[in-house]
């Protein structure tokens, strides 16, 4: 697993972003397409591709993708 192909997944899973939108240093909270919706999305995302269980408390820890990264890599 690698930072590229983890955001690509991300992306890939959330229509309303940009493919190539998505950084490293990209906070979620910073999107105007972030809603609460993409918070779940996420924990499933990361559930079915990396089977890592994540809580909205961790996701509310991680501030920028890399952090989400990080944390789904340090369970995986």
């Amino acid at each position: 697993m690698d930072i590229t192909s983890f955001i690509h997944s991300i992306e890939n899973e959330i229509e309303e972003l940009t493919p190539g939108s998505l950084k490293p240093d990209t906070e979620f909270s910073s999107l105007k397409e972030w809603s609460s919706m993409h918070v779940l999305i996420l924990i499933a995302l990361i559930d079915s591709e990396y089977n890592v269980t994540v809580n909205g408390s961790d996701l509310q820890q991680c501030k920028s993708v890399n952090d989400l990264f990080n944390l789904v890599k340090s369970r995986h």
